[in-house]
């Protein structure tokens, strides 16, 4: 005997607002799921129950989701979050609420908010907890909300809280053309400092220029630290934002001017650089871990004031995180295969079935 066929199928429901529309999400959920440690081609798309909401959670229709170098190193194990098998990667995610736990206030089903739950946003559902779920303002897209929260969000707490960049400062970006190197440059020229634009390519660099950079640097065919010396007239650099470590760390810090601050933000190069301390006492230097999620973690009033002044910037119009793809949900292995094969400028974003159909 035959057995019966659940479907999924969308339809659209009036909220309280009356100019106001969200689509109701049937049985089941598409997700992306990380079953074993391994690449990107490892992961698989099922169908899964749709979520409930749990105390202090806050259940989300998934718009879009912003695709981060960390993805790529959760799914090996590789991360600092180690979340149990299976699980969803993708840590910032932008949709509508559409259930909220016990305990929770401040938010109502339908609301436009953006969310940084860690893990399981590559999934057409995600539940995160209240505290690092935000309302949008009005003027800020879904799909930018999704690009914006940890490489933009990090960058914005990493210039203002962490470094303290003052106007008419210079700031040193490496792996300037990468979503989070991307960010600095337009936070910094938005602060007002001059900014450095290091990266591997022309092309690269050309896209840093568009997006604010005074002054480029090709360290992959020219001497990072001769060109340094040059462009501040052997002075040193104020900030350098450093989301790239490896061997770059060291000629930065050797760069720094008086007073200056070097950001420690990850390391896509692979290698977690040891640096001579000397540099710091000689220099009277700083060097300056940010993690943003930590900043979340340990200060969540303060996290939520700076994201909520953050996106007020994007709503201005202020900064425009620089979208350079958008893939369906069904093909994040190649959007993470991307990352993981250096091929990403700007921000990529996954959008769901979900989030397509809003936008249409």
């Amino acid at each position: 005997m035959a057995q019966p066929v659940r479907t999924r199928r969308l339809r659209q429901c009036p909220l309280a607002c009356a100019d106001r529309f969200t689509w109701k999400l049937e049985f089941p959920i598409k997700a992306v799921l990380c079953k074993r440690h391994g690449p990107p081609e490892t992961l698989v798309l099922e169908e899964r129950p749709a979520l409930e909401a749990a105390p202090g959670q806050v259940v989300i229709d998934v718009h879009a989701c912003g695709v981060n170098f960390p993805d790529t190193l959760i799914i090996e194990n590789k991360y600092q979050i180690k979340p149990e098998l299976p699980f969803s990667p993708g840590g910032e995610v932008a949709g509508t609420v559409r259930a909220l736990g016990a305990g929770v206030s401040g938010l109502s089903p339908g609301d436009r908010v953006v969310a940084s739950p860690g893990w399981g946003g590559f999934a057409e559902q995600v539940s995160a907890s209240a505290s690092c779920v935000l309302r949008l303002p009005a003027g800020v897209s879904l799909v930018a909300a999704a690009a914006c929260s940890i490489a933009y969000g990090t960058t914005h707490y990493a210039l203002r809280e962490r470094a303290q960049l003052q106007s008419g400062e210079t700031l040193l970006v490496l792996g300037a053309a990468g979503g989070t190197g991307l960010s600095a440059v337009e936070i910094g020229k938005l602060m007002g400092a001059r900014v450095i634009a290091a990266a591997s390519s022309d092309d690269k660099l050309d896209l840093c220029r568009a997006h604010g950079a005074d002054e480029t640097i090709n360290y992959s065919r020219e001497d990072l630290r001769e060109r340094l010396r040059a462009l501040t007239g052997g002075r040193g650099v104020n900030v350098v934002y450093d989301p790239v470590g490896g061997a770059y760390s060291e000629i930065a810090l050797r760069s720094m001017a008086w007073k200056g601050r070097l950001l420690v933000i990850g390391f896509t190069a692979g290698e977690i650089p040891k640096l001579p301390l000397n540099l710091t006492l000689l220099k009277g230097c700083s060097i300056v871990g940010v993690y943003h999620g930590g900043f979340q973690h340990n200060e969540p009033q303060a996290y939520r004031a700076q994201m909520a002044e953050f996106f007020e910037l994007v709503a201005q119009g202020k900064i425009k995180p620089a979208i350079t793809a958008r893939y369906p949900l069904e093909q994040a292995r190649e959007a993470l295969r991307a990352f993981a094969e250096r091929r990403v400028t700007g921000k990529i974003v996954l959008v769901t079935e979900l989030g397509r159909r809003h936008a249409e």
